[in-house]
């Protein structure tokens, strides 16, 4: 039975707790991503306090992977030896016990991408993120819905409320924790879920936050937390961030500067105090 998980206070402190717990482990986290999101995902993560490593040759990857913790997957700007660097990048995760992220950027869009995605999901990753589009075109890809839900681009043509049921079946049916963002970010292990609610419309008009987001969520995850603590934890923080770089910034370049200087500078006691939950 798929449970509520909305008791704010608890969630504050849980996600500035593992915060500060990957600050100080600095986690090394391997980043295969698209070539429109590499600077700003390795800087996301320097400034939340991780340690990017932007190793994308298959030839290097599986002797790579065993010395990260934690993989992401992002599949924006895909290629036939991207494909190849993420089937042994996550066939190595598997085999050493590494946690891994899968962003499935334009999920739907293409046959090519979406038999690339079908591969990735049978590596088992400990967390998805897209946006509502991209997380109802995966469990379309799945089995276990029809519905097309093809993106425009790297946009969500739905929100996170048509696909709240659809990410429950995909949790249960793929075994890891599905979050589906947008200006209500969803996540669900697929017994548990929550609702947050910080923000700002600001974050959707710079290229590849979303994807320096699930940079993030690999961080969290490399503390060795569960994967649905390191999800909602991320996803929380790094809206949080977006909330304060708002508000001295009102305009797409100069946010982006704010934005990763407000993660680097965010702290417990304005996650506790700002953390919004449904």
């Amino acid at each position: 039975m798929d449970q509520t998980h909305t008791d704010r206070d608890a969630l504050a402190r849980a996600s500035a707790a593992l915060l500060v717990q990957m600050r100080a482990a600095r986690p090394l986290v391997q980043v295969i991503t698209n070539f429109v999101s590499m600077d700003i995902a390795a800087n996301v993560l320097l400034a939340a306090g991780a340690a990017p490593a932007m190793v994308h040759a298959p030839e290097e990857t599986p002797d790579f992977v065993r010395k990260a913790a934690a993989l992401v997957i992002n599949t924006g700007t895909l290629s036939a030896p991207a494909a190849q660097a993420m089937d042994v990048a996550t066939a190595a995760a598997r085999t050493h016990g590494v946690p891994w992220v899968l962003d499935p950027v334009g999920a739907g869009g293409t046959p090519f991408r979406d038999t690339t995605i079908a591969n990735l999901l049978r590596r088992r990753p400990q967390v998805i993120r897209g946006n509502a589009s991209e997380i109802m075109a995966v469990a379309r890809i799945a089995g276990l819905t029809q519905a097309a839900g093809a993106p425009r681009g790297p946009e969500s043509t739905h929100d996170t409320d048509e696909v709240a049921e659809l990410a429950q079946r995909l949790a249960r049916h793929a075994l890891c924790t599905v979050a589906a963002t947008g200006a209500v970010d969803f996540v669900t292990d697929g017994r548990r879920h929550v609702r947050l609610a910080n923000g700002s419309p600001l974050m959707t008009r710079v290229t590849a936050l979303g994807c320096g987001l699930t940079g993030f969520i690999g961080a969290m995850l490399g503390t060795g937390a569960q994967a649905f603590d390191a999800t909602h934890a991320a996803l929380a923080t790094y809206a949080i961030a977006g909330e304060i770089a708002a508000e001295i910034s009102d305009a797409p370049g100069s946010f982006r500067v704010a934005f990763i200087d407000a993660l680097y500078r965010l702290d417990e006691q304005q996650i506790f105090d700002r953390l919004r939950c449904l």
